[in-house]
């Protein structure tokens, strides 16, 4: 790679390169420790002497920007870099457009390891100890291989014919979702399949329709993209059919885990879900975000798999399974949209990262995903049981249970009047991370309460954590 210098005509042509490399050492552009091309490389570069370059080099050197190591090389030396003033921000025409983006409060900012908390109750997060590294790096090996073997073209949008193939294999086996490879599209997480989905539907203006409380980040891309947004209440059975707006072209639902209260859809509203949607020609967004861990109860059926009449796009993720920022998610698609979010997907970012393709698919072929799953199965069971057993115990006072057979986060709605920001802000000082419902409803009045994520905290933290949340209510209470 050439150092970026640009040398105009023939005259003072030590004084120019003088002049460019002190002001990019200078304002940071060439970091401390970067290794500056050889002389020669560099005078063949720019077309000037070899010698006009070892000068330059020299002088630099004897300002103390640059130091020579024998046998290495010439690299600019430690010394803090020198403040350039800013440009002023132009007024831009698309200043409003740029505010409303700008003004959005993005939830669901997972803390940074200097930031993070012992004791995390925090939804949508894994315990890494129970993913085997091993497992995954020979199956990167592999995938490396694979690569070597292709040419060095873009590959194709939807994802590789082997990931996708396999996504259909287990998706079918674990959910009965009712697909082939060429229903599939392979995503970076499931939020890019909400937005690629959502991108070939919306219109400005147009309704969209949602569980309330609902997902937050669904919310605000629809209402990014110039949607309506209507929130429907929810109740014991999940979304209520019968207040979906008559106009709304698309419906997003979380069936089998409602997001965040927990329960599922109970049968007869699918049914009348799927009905409703032909109806008036809108398309259901099925989201199954953490459908591989049920603890009790029958399985139930995916929207997708009732449906005769092409009107579900079901989403899903491997983020809560293995790694949230592994970021591979996929959509099974109705034929209907399936050609228009491919093109979406391409002028998006052409295809997802084949190497983590690679990798997965050979990790779920080899059956390593079905094996940590049940690793992880066993321990989130044991964390929920004991959690419900507080809840249900010395914390029951406060809090109730929502009914909940699936996932990795539990709902606890307040039972008498709680100060709940005063009870986070409080855990938050002796290391337990709390986090409320109400931020999640948007058109229903909210309710007070907490979401009890369980993936992320430790078993042996548990009790701990919860003796001090204890200890919190019975002083503010």
């Amino acid at each position: 790679m050439e150092l970026h210098v640009v040398i105009h005509g023939r005259k003072d042509l030590g004084e120019q390169l003088y002049t460019q490399l002190r002001e990019a050492i200078e304002s940071g552009r060439l970091a401390a420790g970067t290794r500056l091309p050889p002389s020669r490389l560099l005078a063949e570069q720019l077309g000037i002497s070899r010698r006009t370059v070892s000068d330059t080099y020299a002088l630099l050197t004897y300002d103390g920007l640059l130091i020579g190591k024998v046998g290495s090389g010439t690299f600019v030396n430690a010394r803090g870099a020198r403040a350039l003033p800013r440009p002023s921000a132009p007024a831009l025409a698309s200043a409003a457009a740029i505010a409303r983006w700008q003004n959005i409060v993005v939830p669901f900012l997972h803390p940074q390891l200097a930031g993070a908390l012992r004791c995390e109750f925090i939804g949508g997060a894994i315990s890494k100890n129970l993913f085997h590294q091993d497992d995954w790096r020979s199956c990167t090996q592999h995938a490396l291989r694979q690569m070597a073997r292709e040419r060095g073209f873009y590959s194709q949008p939807e994802g590789l014919t082997a990931l996708r193939d396999a996504i259909a294999r287990y998706i079918a086996f674990a959910r009965g979702v009712n697909c082939q490879a060429d229903d599939l599209v392979v995503c970076s997480g499931a939020q890019q399949a909400l937005d690629m989905i959502a991108r070939v539907l919306i219109e400005p203006g147009c309704t969209v329709a949602m569980e309330d409380p609902g997902y937050t980040p669904a919310r605000l891309l629809f209402v990014a993209l110039g949607a309506r947004v209507v929130g429907v209440p929810v109740d014991a059975d999940g979304i209520q059919v019968e207040r979906i707006p008559a106009d709304a072209r698309l419906i997003y639902v979380t069936p089998s885990h409602q997001f965040p209260l927990g329960m599922p859809m109970s049968l007869a509203r699918r049914e009348a879900l799927l009905e409703a949607a032909h109806a008036q020609g809108a398309l259901i967004i099925e989201d199954d975000y953490d459908c591989e861990f049920r603890y009790e109860g029958r399985p139930t059926d995916s929207l997708q798999s009732m449906d005769t009449r092409g009107v579900v796009a079901y989403v899903g993720t491997f983020s809560k399974t293995l790694l949230p920022e592994l970021r591979i998610g996929y959509a099974v698609l109705p034929p209907a949209i399936r050609p228009a979010v491919i093109k979406a997907k391409q002028l998006t970012d052409w295809h997802t990262s084949t190497l983590p393709q690679w990798t997965l698919a050979r990790f779920i072929a080899e059956g390593h995903l079905l094996k940590h799953i049940r690793r992880c199965h066993a321990v989130y069971a044991s964390r929920r049981e004991r959690i419900l057993q507080r809840f249900a115990g010395d914390l029951a006072t406060w809090f109730e249970i929502v009914p909940s057979t699936a996932g990795f986060h539990l709902a606890v709605l307040c039972k008498v009047p709680l100060n709940i920001a005063l009870l986070v802000e409080l855990a938050h000082k002796v290391e337990v991370g709390l986090y409320p419902l109400a931020p999640f409803f948007h058109d229903s009045p909210p309710r007070d309460g907490l979401m009890i994520g369980y993936g992320a905290i430790e078993t042996l933290d548990i009790d701990p954590a919860l003796d001090r949340v204890r200890d919190i209510l019975e002083q503010i209470t």
